[in-house]
């Protein structure tokens, strides 16, 4: 069975955007976007909430066609296009989306199912609702962090409604130039 792997910046203190969605501080750089394009390029699922996926199609299908695209916006555009796509939403319900499959109810099959169906992990990228949906029904099987180099204060955190204590196992860390650090995490279900 694949796993999820939560994908996120966030902030030193945990939060993984500002009181207000405000993602201006997150450092990124032609190192993390190499690093996380090699990384993903194998991947054949991604998984979003409804607004961080509207965020990404209204972007990337189309990124890698403009006339200053960077080598990045071009590869992650053609990995982007060819990809399927989750998108928990309980308001898309009967949306007609090209690659694309809308969970709006009966969360842990549907999940699960998918699971089964993937080829690669399931990369669950930004979307800090739907990571916090599948927190709270233990479906995430990673965390893939890229601190960032400032402390908010206040924001919307990463770990929130967890109801029990979730082990962690540490499989690999990296600290990239521009000051942000990534910590791979695997779920320890033992």
């Amino acid at each position: 069975m694949r796993k999820i792997i939560s994908f996120m910046h966030i902030s030193l203190d945990g939060f993984v955007a500002g009181p207000n969605g405000e993602m201006d501080w997150i450092k990124v750089d032609e190192e993390i976007f190499d690093y996380v394009g090699k990384r993903i390029k194998d991947g054949d699922t991604a998984l979003y909430g409804r607004v961080t996926y509207q965020m990404m199609e209204n972007y990337w299908p189309t990124a890698g066609d403009k006339p200053t695209a960077s080598t990045h916006d071009i590869e992650h555009s053609k990995w982007y296009n060819k990809i399927h796509k989750v998108v928990l939403s309980k308001t898309m319900k009967g949306a007609d989306l090209t690659h694309t499959k809308i969970i709006s109810d009966n969360l842990s099959d549907s999940i699960n199912e998918i699971k089964q169906q993937a080829s690669q992990d399931i990369l669950l990228f930004g979307s800090p609702t739907a990571t916090h949906s599948l927190m709270q029904q233990n479906l995430i099987d990673g965390y893939w962090l890229f601190v960032n180099p400032i402390i908010l204060g206040q924001g919307i955190p990463l770990f929130e409604g967890i109801n029990d204590k979730i082990k962690l196992e540490l499989l690999t860390t990296r600290q990239f130039n521009c000051g942000v650090t990534e910590l791979n995490y695997i779920v320890d279900r033992q």
